[in-house]
């Protein structure tokens, strides 16, 4: 049969395309083959899972577990599609309790790579399985006898080398290996009970054992031992379900969702919902802008939610999802008011912390800079903006606009002025414009003499910001706990090798692991971004040659500043606004004006009462 005509004729495709096409929806890169490995591993009653890649998983995945194993003529058929030992019948899908229950993933896999399999019951007879991607002289399967411990060894090999086209597409080896180290950190928080161990190249690069909780797991999977002691695990429970939910304190709050997980009966899947929950519970005991650490474990009746309607179970349809969702805010809002979660850094048991409004730490006028033990530094200019002071303490304790600026302009530009800016500086244009209000959440409006102002409210504040960074030599903030990271080209690899010395310089303090993998360790302490953002950015210098200092205040800067529909308050926006009369060079570090001004007269004459 000719499969490569299109004359619209409907076919049935030969069984190895099909395979290999099938093979797509459960097995697209190296971690699914984590991902799917594991769950069998876990599904056996492992206590001990090991993980070792190579060529980030596409030239080997190897899993390797002491479960149960399996038996000589199972091993000879486990290969094939849908043959599982999990499920007899549509029935039991309504009350399927492990992890795998289709049995696709061992014939989705020989479908596109080397599969070797040893395994034994008992330690004493054990046998090893050998078929080859489908279509190839090896696509026949081979069974001989070996030794080998009770438990079983999954080897794949090969992954796509049969499909180059499909192989083209997959990361540089160092991305492609933190992908799967993230699958095996998945399964891991699901199952504490469980050692788990991730060997790369050789290398032993994650140990996680045994612990009795799931708050444990966390945080020796995610967080350092610093941040450990501000997470907490609370539970509830529901008609159907019971809910764990492990959250950390305010001192360790990011600026992304990527440290908060929801898992579902020991899967971690996608769900907006629940991961909205965990926010709305701990609503207004973190800095604006920023989001919780954590994960919602949901333990619930099979027969009440449905994990067959994604190809990689990622997602769930719960029966009742709203009350689910509403236990989850319920429990966390309950647990932050008991035990003042968010208050001062004192002690992770409440010790030393205020009980006014909401429990936060409270800031007097004369304290220095607020150290928070956190991985991610808060900017210097949030922390003198109105949200910041509005997030971490009671309206009555907030400061005035004109304190927070003065804070923010302590430090003024150091180089002389331009002749004559847009508006003319000094007393005779600042002195005696009036600050008049704000326009459409963008805008301060200013009037002086005849004329009226528009000020761009974020191109003000990113160029007094960028003034003042530019001022000043960086002060670098270690992170607590380095944020790894991997380089997708040589390019970018060879970027860090080559300016990681004026990385340092700009306060980015960087450290090769090798292999296109690297450790951001620092940051300025006016940085602000969350770590995706913050890689991404340093990236982006590559392509900055000449001006790369420029360019990095620049985003710093942008980062930080007020954004559009932010209010501030009266004494705040008046003091910006006089701020962007006093800049020696009214455009923001991109280019833009920081105003635009409209005469007496051209408003007459719009409103036809001037010809």
């Amino acid at each position: 049969m000719d499969c490569g005509t299109r004359d619209g004729r409907i076919r049935v495709l030969p069984p190895e395309v099909a395979r290999k096409i099938a093979a797509g929806e459960v097995v697209d890169r190296p971690a699914a083959l984590v991902r799917e490995l594991v769950d069998n591993a876990i599904d056996s009653g492992a206590s001990r899972v090991e993980v070792a890649v190579e060529g980030g998983g596409a030239l080997r995945t190897e899993v390797s577990d002491d479960g149960s194993g399996m038996a000589k003529e199972d091993l000879e058929i486990c290969w094939l599609p849908h043959a599982t030992s999990k499920i007899t019948g549509v029935e039991d899908l309504q009350t399927v309790e492990t992890l795998g229950f289709r049995g696709e993933a061992l014939s989705a896999i020989s479908a596109v790579a080397r599969l070797e399999i040893a395994t034994s019951r008992d330690g004493g007879e054990a046998w090893k399985l050998a078929v080859g991607p489908a279509g190839s002289p090896e696509g026949e399967a081979r069974v001989e006898r070996v030794n080998r411990a009770k438990g079983t060894t999954i080897r794949v090999a090969g992954l796509f080398d049969s499909i180059p086209a499909r192989k083209k597409f997959l990361k540089r080896e160092a991305a492609e290996a933190v992908l799967c180290r993230q699958a095996l950190v998945d399964k891991a928080l699901a199952f504490p009970e469980t050692e788990f161990r991730y060997v790369q190249d050789g290398e032993l690069r994650l140990f996680l054992p045994a612990v009795p909780t799931r708050r444990e797991r966390f945080c020796a999977a995610l967080l350092g031992d610093a941040e450990a002691r501000f997470v907490h695990e609370i539970f509830a429970t529901g008609e159907g379900f019971s809910l764990s939910v492990v959250v950390g304190g305010s001192e360790i709050h990011r600026g992304d969702r990527r440290l908060q997980y929801v898992i579902a009966n020991g899967r971690r899947i996608q769900d907006f919902s629940l991961l909205q929950a965990l926010e709305y519970g701990t609503q207004g005991w973190f800095p604006n802008g920023s989001r919780p650490v954590g994960a919602v474990y949901v333990d619930i009746d099979p027969g009440l939610a449905d994990f067959n309607i994604h190809p990689a179970k990622r997602e769930v349809r719960f029966k009742d999802a709203p009350a689910i969702h509403r236990a989850t805010v319920r429990a966390l809002a309950d647990f932050v008011r008991r035990e003042n979660l968010g208050g001062g850094s004192a002690g992770h048991d409440g010790a030393g912390t205020t009980e006014r409004g909401y429990g936060f730490p409270e800031l007097r006028e004369n304290d220095g800079p607020q150290v928070l033990p956190q991985a991610w530094p808060a900017a210097l200019s949030d922390r003198a903006g109105p949200s910041y002071a509005d997030a971490m303490r009671p309206q009555a304790e907030i400061r005035s606009g004109r304190l927070a600026m003065e804070a923010l302009l302590d430090e003024r530009p150091r180089f002389a002025p331009l002749p004559r800016p847009a508006v003319p500086a000094g007393d005779s244009a600042a002195g005696s414009a009036r600050y008049l209000g704000t326009a459409f959440g963008l805008f301060l409006v200013a009037q002086k003499d005849d004329r009226l102002y528009l000020i761009d409210q974020h191109a003000a504040h990113e160029r007094v910001i960028y003034d003042r960074l530019r001022a000043r030599k960086p002060v670098v903030q270690e992170l607590l706990v380095p944020y790894p990271f991997a380089t997708e080209s040589e390019e970018e690899d060879s970027f860090l090798a080559e300016r990681s010395p004026e990385l340092a310089e700009l306060g980015i303090l960087i450290k090769r692991e090798g292999h296109g993998t690297w450790l951001l360790e620092g940051v300025p302490d006016a940085w602000k971004a969350d770590e995706s953002e913050t890689v991404r950015s340093i990236l982006d210098l590559g392509s900055s040659r000449e001006g790369m200092a420029d360019r990095w205040y620049a985003t710093m800067a942008c980062s930080a500043a007020a954004k559009d529909g932010d209010a501030l308050d009266d004494g705040t926006a008046a003091a910006l606004a006089q701020a962007a009369f006093d800049l020696p060079i009214p455009r923001c570090p991109h280019g833009r004006p920081v105003w635009m001004e409209i005469t007496l007269d051209e408003l007459l004459r719009a409103v036809r009462r001037k010809e």
